[in-house]
């Protein structure tokens, strides 16, 4: 079922639309008039809407054109008589999708809508098969401590030098090390991350350095692990704070002599792999805590890099709430809202304990719940 916008001055052909369309199951809304349609048109998302061309006030080519202008993602539909069938060509040229000459025939409006939906749906799978596809998202600001990190990224990457990327939970420490292998020279090959917190402590060394069958009781058949999977490529320790000690002996091992073995067996296997590792943990206290090894630490800590909480970095807030506005929008499939610069202020004012992935998700409900321009009372209401 589609949601369908029919707008035609005459009653009696918006009326005989509307009960054609909806006895195939669509719901269907009308609108007598060019500037009512773009107000409906900009509140709602409709898969289709068929315009006629002659309409008082503002006609079916101008209502194209705003809508074109307002990133209006549906399928348009252009109606005319016999004596502008070349307009309604036109029409199509400038972005419509498809026309209908007057009188409307049952079949070809029928086929007409049903490839409307089919096109539809196409240019929905291929945005989210871009989006499968796009390697890694843009690192966005322009506050000096975002730009320190990018020309830190741009220096580091091209080498094997391990990095150690601290920061608070949310701030983009994983963005940091996808720009590392993305800049690197390891970019064709894995990167592969690990979330050291999410694995239990018993099954932590299985993950990173397999295991052969037998060694334990589910170990049912021989298993790779992480280190020999990012074989040619980088290795993406996340939360390694949260490692247990003996996964951390095995680790320095490792990046010591570029060799692993796997649990339950006595082979060793080299490997070639690039360590980025990432904590929201002060390392420094953990060590005193007896918690976390100095010796890994300095290994993992050739190239310290440090992501800034959002609260550190306010100036940025303006070009972030554009961009995850497209964004958002973009995903969603409607038309872009704008952030008013009060709804800016608003949103540099208060506080963001949980720093980019908190400001997206408030981002995504202003989008969701807010007007077409977003306000400060937006953000107050639903921020």
């Amino acid at each position: 079922m589609a949601k369908i916008l029919v707008i035609d001055d005459e009653k009696a052909i918006r009326r005989s639309i509307k009960e054609i369309l909806e006895f195939e199951k669509h719901q269907v809304e009308e609108a007598e008039e060019g500037n009512m349609a773009l107000n409906m048109s900009l509140k709602n998302n409709y898969d289709i809407i068929l315009s006629d061309i002659k309409m008082p006030k503002l006609d079916g080519i101008e209502l194209l054109q705003k809508l074109i202008e307002n990133q209006v993602q549906s399928s348009i539909i252009i109606m005319s008589g016999h004596g502008t069938i070349e307009t309604a060509v036109d029409a199509v040229k400038k972005g419509a999708y498809d026309y209908l000459a007057k009188p409307i025939d049952l079949n070809r409006l029928l086929v007409c809508v049903r490839n409307a939906l089919e096109k539809g749906e196409l240019v929905t799978e291929t945005k989210v098969l871009k989006k499968k596809i796009t390697k890694t998202v843009d690192m966005v600001g322009n506050s000096p401590a975002i730009q320190h990190i990018k020309d830190m990224i741009e220096k580091v990457a091209p080498t094997d030098a391990k990095v150690l990327i601290t920061g608070s939970n949310g701030s983009g420490k994983e963005l940091v090390a996808k720009w590392l292998h993305e800049k690197s020279n390891r970019s064709g090959g894995p990167l592969v991350e690990v979330n050291c917190a999410a694995i239990p402590s018993e099954l932590i060394e299985s993950e990173l350095f397999g295991h052969e069958k037998g060694s334990f009781t589910s170990a049912v058949a021989q298993r790779k692990g992480k280190f020999e999977l990012a074989e040619g490529g980088t290795l993406f320790l996340d939360e390694i704070g949260d490692m247990s000690l003996s996964a951390q002996a095995k680790v320095l091992r490792a990046l010591q002599e570029n060799k692993i073995t796997r649990v339950g067996g006595d082979k060793e296997i080299k490997v070639n792999v690039r360590v980025v590792a990432a904590t929201n943990k002060d390392l420094e206290k953990e060590i005193e805590k007896e918690s976390f090894r100095r010796d890994l630490f300095h290994r993992l800590a050739v190239i310290p890099i440090h992501v800034p909480s959002l609260d550190e970095r306010k100036d940025d807030i303006p070009i972030l709430a554009e961009y995850f506005s497209e964004m958002i929008c973009e995903e969603m499939g409607i038309a872009k809202k704008v952030v008013s610069v009060d709804a800016v202020k608003a949103l540099q004012s208060r506080g963001w304990p949980g720093n980019i992935r908190e400001f997206r998700n408030v981002i995504e409900r202003l989008i969701i719940l807010g007007g077409k321009e977003i306000s400060a009372a937006d953000v107050k209401q639903f921020g």
